[in-house]
């Protein structure tokens, strides 16, 4: 043992910081993750997966920065890395027993009895090693061992004890992951009613059931400005399991739409109009690192909520963003001046503005300006209704199949009132009050064991427009000259 004399220096690894939790803008992404680097990638297939912190991500789906293949790793990079919040659910739609392709008699070099695979996306289940004349097959972890690097890509170590040569001449065989053979069918999914199973976008049906979260955002980067899609995930965002309302988050093409003076047509061409979306244009980046702006914005949404008691109150727009810019789809940078950012504004897209830093710009649903509903013209009075109606129904579920006496009207009534009052003097709404009334609950309704509220809220619009009027005033410059008073 050493002797030890003096001052001894040690150092720790720097603690991570715990995501911020929410549940109110808890995100539903669905896309495709390079499964072959998790660490079971058969039961991350047409499965809901929540994560709460980016070590339980990458272990469940994997992880690579090649974001164009593996679509869900631009919301694990934005929700766990850019943002730090949590949880967020993930939907992968690739299936390695589908998804794939045979790769046969691909030589391998080794130095020290280390060889690398150069290939990615390898299934490391599938690898079969041989020698050059292929009369024989090695057997892992008796001949050889087989993990990822850092770089993951697949090595062989061979193992002393074993039947490999110290200068054998190798080839190996393999199935590796192909993001290219995932389809706009493959993200919309279905039900197949052989099996009983759902997959893609009719998974959001199971995320309440098996996690008791309720959807705050859907979004589906890298996927999302396929116009089927975008389609596809404002159906999903209404009456979940029969009940539930939220928000998707939308990208549009930025391959194809290369102006802003062009953002507004595409938009209306492809009735991406709906009260329930917000579309956005162009991409963004950070560093070399090109993502769909859907995952940095509903991460964004998803920690102004956390940092708000989980009250979605206040308005995206406006927002620090960590980012290093926008751009295009095939990375051609895009500066708006604000002149231009706001004429996508009165088109119902948000934009993102470089102002002393990036940040996002824009309050109003993809719906304006087709309608001038507050309610559905902008997204955080849009997002607080869905929310009100969301915890109504999980506040007084209990309450179903009570006997339907004036006790049970009277609790409601006041249970609600008493919530909303608590909302008001935090200054997160203006204002609620709710009312059982005959003239809304007939006889034949009571009867029938159905009973009607009227609930009426005022949250706040956002503070979107601000002027102030200067005006000269030759009296101020006459008393400063003669010293008037």
């Amino acid at each position: 043992m050493v002797y030890e004399h003096g001052i001894t220096i040690q150092e720790n690894a720097t603690s991570v910081t715990p995501p911020i939790q929410t549940s109110s803008g808890v995100q539903v992404v669905i896309g495709t993750a390079p499964i072959h680097l998790a660490l079971d990638p058969n039961a991350a297939v047409n499965k809901p997966i929540l994560a709460s912190t980016w070590d339980q991500a990458v272990k469940s789906l994997g992880y690579s920065e090649n974001f164009k293949s593996y679509s869900l790793c631009e919301s694990m990079f934005a929700s766990f890395k850019l943002f730090q919040v949590s949880p967020v659910v993930f939907i992968n739609v690739l299936d390695p027993s589908v998804h794939k392709t045979a790769v046969t008699d691909q030589s391998v070099s080794f130095t020290k009895g280390s060889g690398i695979i150069e290939a990615e996306g390898v299934l490391l289940s599938s690898v079969e090693l041989i020698n050059e004349d292929g009369t024989k097959t090695f057997v892992k972890n008796t001949d050889y061992t087989l993990a990822f690097n850092k770089n993951n890509k697949p090595e062989i170590s061979v193992i002393p004890s074993g039947a490999i040569g110290v200068t054998e001449s190798l080839k190996v065989s393999f199935d590796k992951v192909d993001p290219t053979k995932v389809t706009k069918d493959d993200i919309i999914g279905g039900y197949d009613a052989v099996t009983g199973k759902y997959s893609g976008a009719e998974l959001i049906r199971q995320v309440f059931p098996m996690f008791s979260l309720i959807p705050g955002l859907l979004l589906a980067p890298g996927w999302s400005h396929f116009p089927e899609i975008g389609l596809i995930l404002d159906a999903k965002g209404r009456k979940i399991n029969g009940n539930f309302n939220c928000m998707n988050v939308l990208d549009i093409d930025s391959s194809i739409v290369k102006k802003y003076e062009d953002v507004a047509a595409w938009k209306a061409n492809n009735s991406y109009t709906s009260e329930k979306s917000i579309a956005l244009w162009p991409k963004v980046k950070v560093g070399n690192l090109i993502l769909s702006y859907s995952a940095v914005m509903a991460a964004s949404i998803a920690h102004i909520d956390a940092s708000n008691e989980d009250v979605p109150f206040v308005s995206p727009s406006n927002k620090r963003l960590p980012i290093s810019g926008t751009v295009l789809a095939d990375g051609t940078e895009v500066y708006l001046e604000q002149t231009q950012a706001n004429s996508l504004n009165g088109s119902g897209i948000v934009t993102a503005i470089n102002w002393s830093g990036w940040r996002s710009w824009g309050n109003n649903t993809a719906a304006y300006p087709n309608t001038t509903d507050p309610k559905d013209r902008f997204i955080a009075i849009r997002r607080m209704f869905d929310w009100w109606g969301n915890t109504f129904i999980q506040a007084y579920f209990d309450r179903v199949d009570d006997p339907l006496n004036f006790r049970l009207i009277e609790s409601v009534v006041d249970s609600e009132n008493l919530r909303a009052n608590g909302y008001q003097a935090k200054g997160q709404i203006a204002g609620a009050s709710i009312e059982f009334s005959e003239e809304l609950n007939s006889q034949s309704d009571i009867l029938a064991g159905k009973i009607t509220f009227i609930q009426k809220i005022a949250a706040f619009t956002p503070a979107e427009h601000i002027v102030n009027i200067l005006e000269f005033d030759p009296t101020m410059l006459t008393n400063s000259i003669f010293g008037g008073e």
